[in-house]
């Protein structure tokens, strides 16, 4: 068995928790435990399920049965607002899209002939980080769902003559905790492995150099 762990997450107090998964992986382990020292990124299939939640960038259309002259389409601002026709600013960026048309259900009660507004997204753009050992090192901005591959493919590929592609970090901030995963990018661009990492909003990807202590 391939004993690379494609995707772990790790922390300073969870190292030995690693090793202990790479031997039960030398022995022939074919799930991997469930807890806080490790963790399978959801496939694209299982990325699509949760709900979607506004940012700021995003761009909404948002559309009044029985009251077609209100339709609008506007984008979510840096602050996280919307500038609404009738109602003004309203808060936008965290919200789902149903959590929004109840909102606007309510900020336009007095004005609807029928209760009812329809919020859906006409494109979303968010930013990855990508740095070390490529060829491009910065922001990438995507509209839709990345990998990391292919994020450090949009910042020019790996510098091939020193990047450590199996252990590339990736830094998570999730609510103000801090999340910390190594992928091994080499298995996934040859072929090895097939479940790939998708990346969220705000991520960094550094791509480590070979013999470097990190």
């Amino acid at each position: 068995m391939n004993a690379d762990i494609t995707f772990t997450r790790l922390s300073l107090a969870s190292r030995w928790a690693a090793l202990i998964l790479a031997a039960a992986l030398f022995a022939g382990c074919d799930t991997m435990p469930s807890g806080p020292t490790s963790r399978v990124q959801p496939d694209m299939q299982q990325a699509h399920s949760g709900a979607i939640t506004l940012r700021e960038g995003d761009v909404v259309k948002i559309t009044f049965p029985g009251s077609a002259n209100m339709d609008t389409t506007e984008p979510i601002r840096r602050d996280g607002k919307l500038n609404l026709p009738l109602i003004g600013e309203v808060d936008a960026a965290g919200l789902t899209p149903t959590a929004l048309q109840d909102k606007l259900v309510k900020a336009y009660a007095s004005q609807l002939s029928t209760k009812e507004v329809v919020v859906a997204v006409q494109s979303s753009t968010f930013p990855v980080f990508v740095t070390g050992a490529v060829l491009r090192p910065g922001k990438v901005l995507s509209d839709h769902p990345i990998t990391a591959l292919e994020a450090v493919m949009e910042s020019g590929g790996f510098n091939y003559d020193t990047a450590n592609m199996k252990k590339v970090h990736i830094d998570r901030n999730d609510n103000g905790a801090m999340q910390h995963f190594i992928v091994n990018l080499k298995a996934v661009l040859v072929g090895t492995e097939t479940n790939s990492f998708y990346l969220q909003p705000g991520d960094i990807v550094y791509v480590p150099e070979r013999f470097s202590p990190f």
